[in-house]
Parts: structure tokens; sequence; C-alpha cells
């Protein structure tokens, strides 16, 4: 796929590699429009994804700070980057961001935008948009409280500061640390298997609750366990795991 991105199609899920290099894989307009593709083959043909930087020491250096400088007000209210992200963070499916190196800026806000994220030992998040004279608009003033909380998200955002893999795993903003980048994918990869052990309607519906505002809630709980209920695959798990105990 053009665009910057490189895209691996599996039968379960689909593995994306921001591929620009050159410029440390800042997002541009190219990239967003091809995050877009990727977006609408995975909610035609729902599947798990793996987003990562490879294994080069960069996941995403932030914007393109070239085009942000140029852009104006028009620009911003039409949520560039936003409405990529948001897009992802939608997605039928869990995503899994593999974070090796940098990942800054609107960088970070793309891998706050997946559900879980695994990331390297020499992974760094920042937001220094601050410092640039603008604000996180990607996500990050809304998603980044909801993952490590209010308090520690307003110190990240208000000052630009950088946090550590160690840091990040210890406030829980990622769910895995591996020592060495080649050990990062096959633990991505390791997650989204444990994930695709599962009925895959149950873990759509399950991400659909968990992401569903309080309000929704338990009505929604309820409609989805009754979708379940009725639905072939889980008579099938059912009585499997009932064999398996009575040694059939």
């Amino acid at each position: 796929m053009s665009g910057g991105l490189r895209v691996e199609e599996r039968p379960d899920r689909l593995v994306v590699t921001l591929d620009r290099p050159e410029k440390r894989n800042a997002i541009d307009a190219d990239l967003v429009a091809a995050l877009h593709e990727v977006c609408a083959e995975l909610e035609a043909r729902p599947r798990l994804l793996l987003l990562t930087g490879g294994t080069d020491g960069i996941f995403a250096g932030g914007a393109d700070i070239g085009q942000l400088r140029e852009r104006g007000r028009l620009d911003a209210l039409a949520a560039i980057n936003a409405a990529a992200f948001a897009r992802i963070r939608a997605l039928p499916m869990p995503t899994v961001a593999a974070v090796d190196g940098p990942a800054l800026g609107g960088g970070a806000e793309l891998a706050y935008a997946c559900d879980l994220r695994v990331c390297t030992e020499r992974a760094v998040f920042g937001q220094p948009e601050v410092r640039l004279g603008i604000l996180a608009g990607a996500g990050a003033t809304h998603r980044l409280p909801a993952l490590i909380g209010e308090a520690r998200a307003k110190e990240l955002l208000f000052t630009g500061r950088r946090m550590d893999a160690a840091e990040a795993l210890r406030i829980g903003l990622v769910n895995r640390v591996v020592p060495a980048p080649e050990a990062l994918l096959p633990a991505a990869h390791e997650l989204i298997d444990e994930m695709a052990e599962g009925s895959p309607l149950a873990v759509r519906l399950t991400k659909l609750a968990v992401d569903a505002p309080p309000a929704a809630h338990p009505q929604l709980d309820l409609v989805s366990q009754a979708v379940l209920f009725e639905d072939e695959e889980k008579r099938r798990r059912m009585t499997e795991f009932l064999d398996r105990r009575r040694g059939r």
C-alpha cells in the first residue's frame, strides 16, 4: 500500500507497518489517507489489527512538522489526524500497537488509539505539543486521562515531558514490555493469538461493550449476551468444554 504504509494480510489479522524511515515515520496527509484505507478494509471485513513502526528504533516521531506549520484554523477544524485515529479506535475488532523507540506527539496519539500496547525497553512516549505552540489535538487530551488517570495525563500534556517504557508499564499505558527489539513483534502476535482463540463475535461485542458510554450499561451488555446465547459458536465451544471435562 502506498502512503507510507506496508500491509500484510493474514487470515485473522492485518499487520500494518508505518514505513517512512526517512521522515522518522512522521504522520503526514498521505499516511493519514492510507490509514483510512486500512480502516475501510477492517470495517468491511473485521479482523484483528497489529500496528507497528517496525523494529528499527522508531514508532512515529509525531506529525510532519513541515505540513503542520502551514495548517490553519480550517485544517484544525477538519480533524485531519483526529478523524483517522478515532476511526482506528472504533474498529470492530481489537487493535494492538507495537512500539519500538519514540512515539511522540501524533505518533503517541496513534498508539493511544489502539486498544492495547506492547513496547520495547527503548520505547518513549510524549506529547511535546505545548512546546510547539499547539495542543495535542488528535486524542491525547481525552484518551490519555482514560488510560493513566487525569493527574498523570495533565502532567505529561502540560509539560511535554517524555515517559520511558518502565514508567509506561508501571502506570498502565502499555500492557507488556520486551527487552529486545527482535522480541517485539512476536510478543505482539502472541497477544493477538490469545485474542484470536476466543469467539470472534464474543470478542467483537466485548469490545463494543467496554468502549460504550456508561449510560449504555447494562442494557448493551444484556442485548449483546442475548445475541451470543443464540450463536452456534457458543453452543459448539461450550459443548467442547463439557466434553473435555468428561474426558471424551
